[in-house]
C-alpha cells in the first residue's frame, strides 16, 4: 500500500473513533430560563416619567418593575378615576425649561402633543388623549369624577374639561405659570397656584369662575388641605417654607420654615389621612420633611434621592413613596422608622405617581 493510501486509511479510522466518542458521550440537558418571579397581590405604583415619556409600574410587594408603558411627551400630573379603573395623565408638547432659561434657545412647542392621556388599568395601556388646553401640567378631579380642572402653564389659564364629552368646556385666565391644582375637601372650590406671580386663584366649582386671588409666597407649586377644609398649606419653593392658609378668608396665616432658602426647596405636599402630618418633598434638598400640623414645626426629615418631587402614601399610610427626578428612582420610606428601605429604578425624570390596589 502506498504512503498516501496509508495516510487516508489512518485519517478515516481517526474520524470514525471521534464520531463514536461523540455518539457515546452523555448528552447535556438543555438549559431553560428561570421562570419569572411571580407578581404579588400588593398595590401597584404608577409613576409618570417626564423625560422618557412613559409610565413605570412597580409591584410594591416585590419592589419589581413589572411594566414600562409609553404615554407621550412630558407626562407629569397623574390622578386615578374614582373607580380606579382609569388613570389620567397630563401630557405636553412644550419643551422642558427651568427658571431663567432663555426660551429662544429651546426647541419649538408642538401643541399637537398636549392633552390628558387616558390609561386603562386593566388593559395596561393608553387608550386615548383628550384635549385639555395648551401645555397641561397638573389637574384634579371634581367630586363626582366627571370634570377635571387643569393648569395650562404656557397659556396662564385653568381649563375645565368634561371627561365624558372629551373636551374643554371653559377656560379661565389666571396668574402666570399655573401649576398646582387641588380641590377642597367639600368639592366646592379649586385652588390653583401661580408660580410666577406667587399667588393662588380660587375657582368656584359651581359658578365656574375665579372668586378670589391672594398672595402665598415665592414659586408656589402644590396645595394640601386639612381634612376639615378650613385650612391648607401651599409650598413657597424659593422661600424654603410652606405657608399655612385660611380657606375661609382666602389669606395667608403664617409661613412654616422647612429649611434654608435655595438649599431646601419645598416642592410637593401631601397630607396624612388624619391631618396630623404634612409631608414635604424638598427638590434639591434631597429630602422629604414631616411637619406636625398641630405645632407647625418640622419633626422629621429623611434623605431620599436627587430632586424629590412627587410623593405618595401607601394605602395603609405606613409607607411614603418619593419620585426622585434627577436620580431616576423611587424611594420607599418606612414612616415608622423614617428610613429608606428600598430604591427602585424608574424611567427618566420621574415626576408624579398614584398608588392603586391590585
Amino acid at each position: 500500500m502506498t504512503t498516501l493510501k496509508l495516510r487516508a486509511v489512518a485519517m478515516s479510522f481517526a474520524t470514525s473513533l471521534a464520531m463514536m466518542a461523540v455518539g457515546c458521550s452523555p448528552s447535556k440537558p438543555a438549559t431553560s430560563a428561570a421562570p419569572p418571579e411571580p407578581e404579588s397581590n400588593a398595590p401597584r405604583l404608577y409613576v409618570t416619567n417626564e423625560v422618557s415619556g412613559d409610565m413605570t409600574i412597580i409591584d410594591s410587594g416585590t419592589y419589581k418593575v413589572i411594566a414600562t408603558v409609553p404615554l407621550g411627551k412630558r407626562p407629569r400630573g397623574i390622578r386615578a378615576s374614582l373607580d380606579h379603573k382609569t388613570i389620567y395623565v397630563a401630557l405636553s408638547g412644550s419643551p422642558i425649561a427651568g427658571p431663567g432659561v432663555d426660551e429662544s434657545t429651546l426647541p419649538p412647542t408642538d401643541h399637537t402633543f398636549d392633552g390628558i392621556g387616558v390609561f386603562d388599568v386593566k388593559q395596561n395601556k393608553l387608550i386615548k388623549i383628550i384635549p385639555a388646553g395648551n401645555d397641561p401640567e397638573n389637574f384634579d378631579l371634581s367630586k363626582d369624577g366627571k370634570l377635571i380642572y387643569v393648569s395650562n402653564e404656557d397659556a396662564s389659564t385653568v381649563s375645565i374639561v368634561d371627561l365624558e364629552a372629551g373636551k374643554v368646556i371653559k377656560s379661565l385666565k389666571m396668574g402666570a405659570q399655573p401649576e398646582g391644582v387641588k380641590l377642597t375637601p367639600d368639592g366646592k372650590q379649586v385652588y390653583i397656584t401661580s408660580e410666577e406671580d406667587g399667588n393662588i386663584s380660587v375657582l368656584d366649582a359651581a359658578a365656574e369662575k375665579i372668586v378670589a386671588t391672594f398672595k402665598v409666597g415665592h414659586r408656589p407649586r402644590s396645595v394640601a388641605f386639612m381634612p376639615d377644609g378650613l385650612h391648607g398649606y401651599v409650598n413657597a419653593e424659593n422661600d424654603g417654607t410652606v405657608t399655612l392658609i385660611d380657606t375661609v378668608k382666602h389669606k395667608m396665616v403664617k409661613p412654616v420654615e422647612i429649611g434654608k432658602p435655595g438649599i431646601i426647596k419645598p416642592m410637593g405636599l401631601l397630607m396624612s389621612a388624619d391631618g396630623s402630618k404634612l409631608y414635604v418633598s424638598t427638590g434639591r434638598g434631597h429630602s422629604v420633611a414631616t411637619v406636625d400640623t398641630a405645632t407647625n414645626t418640622v419633626v422629621n426629615s429623611v434623605e431620599v434621592g436627587a430632586r424629590p418631587w412627587g410623593i405618595a402614601l401607601s394605602l395603609d399610610g405606613k409607607m411614603l413613596y418619593s419620585a426622585n427626578g434627577s436620580s431616576n428612582d423611587i424611594s420607599f420610606v418606612d414612616l415608622a422608622t423614617n428610613t429608606v428601605v428600598k430604591k427602585v429604578k424608574a424611567g427618566s425624570s420621574p415626576w408624579g405617581m398614584v398608588v392603586l390596589e391590585r
